[in-house]
């Protein structure tokens, strides 16, 4: 979804998206993608989402738990990360991004109730290294709908995503380059992968600011 879509569907104007991105200065070290040699930063929130009403609700803050026949590096693994700020948590674009997806996620399944997960991250590739967004590879999130919209990116070449069917074939491939723009897939039939990114100047970091949302039905 290109990025004027998306922000007419979400009514968003230049100064609400700035205010949003804003809470990308405040994620903090991914402890795990640091024991990989990716320099991550991240926070985490679960929330409720419900159809009928289309409300979204913050709740505690919880594990952040994958099933095991998703990503191959952590299964079996509880992994602890930083909760979204009050602030972030409580911000209107945010409420709205999961409205909209919500309504896609109801499209593609029929539950009453949905888990929803909201991982801000942020990929930094000093000069000479590169940084993974998905040092997993190719996977799936185990989940029903599975979305990632840039925020931004800066001094970066690389970070191309690419959405394989349950085979392995290649269905879409797209570098996200405009802020705003959102790729959305269903995770019970495709796989995805991002590749790394490095500095386009050799003097400076790169730079890769993405959001991501899972809709899975709730137990």
């Amino acid at each position: 979804m290109s990025a004027s879509v998306l922000s007419r569907c979400v009514d968003a104007d230049a100064a609400a998206w700035s205010e949003f991105t804003s809470h990308w200065d405040e994620l903090v070290p991914d402890a795990y993608a640091a024991e990989l040699g990716t320099t991550r930063l991240r926070r985490y929130g679960h929330f409720a989402f419900t159809p009928a009403d289309g409300s979204a609700r913050l709740l505690p803050h919880d594990a952040f738990v994958q099933p095991e026949d998703s990503n191959p590096l952590y299964i079996g693994r509880d992994r602890e990360f930083e909760p979204l700020t009050e602030a972030f948590a409580d911000n209107a674009l945010l409420t709205r991004l999961i409205r909209l997806l919500g309504g896609v996620a109801t499209v593609l399944d029929d539950a009453a109730e949905w888990s929803v997960k909201v991982t801000p991250f942020r990929v930094l590739a000093a000069p000479g290294n590169a940084g993974e967004p998905a040092p997993e590879g190719r996977h799936r999130d185990g989940v029903t709908l599975v979305s990632s919209l840039l925020i931004g990116r800066d001094n970066a070449v690389g970070g191309e995503s690419t959405v394989y069917d349950l085979a392995g074939t290649p269905l879409l491939t797209a570098t996200l380059t405009e802020p705003g723009t959102l790729l959305l897939s269903d995770d019970r039939a495709t796989l995805h992968s991002v590749t790394a990114i490095r500095p386009v100047d050799s003097f400076r970091c790169a730079r890769r600011d993405v959001l991501v949302v899972t809709f899975a039905p709730c137990p």
